[in-house]
């Protein structure tokens, strides 16, 4: 058995490209377009995964946008989808700069929640050791749900 991917449904997928492209830093691997399906599936990849995911497009994140428009409810239900990262603090605070809530802070130096544009659950955790509680980190309280 193989991980190969997890999808999760968007309801705008530019939003959601510069979320988990520009904001995330994942890279867009494939992408497909199926004009009788009335959809779009967009392959991304973590950095670190790039390599893999372009030879054989796994593990990826598959992004799908049915171009007929559909509310989607229950993003907690799916649980998420975790990364890991370089700098936890340093993930979160450039997240921040840009906007986004930062649901679950690194308190432990190990551990940090965020959301999608579509309410998906994200797990950041601290490649290697965990750091050392700090400021203003260690103090923030969450923000909503994770």
């Amino acid at each position: 058995m193989e991980y190969l991917h997890t999808m999760v449904r968007v309801t705008d997928l530019d939003e959601s490209l510069r979320f988990y492209c520009d904001h995330l830093g994942m890279v867009e691997v494939s992408r497909m377009e199926s004009e009788k399906g009335r959809f779009t599936l967009v392959y991304l990849a973590a950095p670190g995964d790039l390599e893999q995911a372009r030879e054989d497009k796994r593990p990826t994140l598959e992004l799908t946008y049915n171009w007929d428009p559909e509310e989607y409810t229950g993003g907690r239900n799916f649980g998420h989808v975790a990364y890991r990262v370089e700098n936890i603090y340093e993930t979160c605070q450039r997240l921040m700069d840009a906007g986004i809530t930062i649901n679950r802070p690194p308190r432990d130096g190990h551990m940090a929640f965020i959301r999608s544009p579509d309410n998906i659950s994200i797990e950041l955790l601290q490649k290697g050791d965990t750091l050392p509680p700090q400021e203003p980190w260690a103090s923030m309280p969450n923000t909503g749900t994770w």
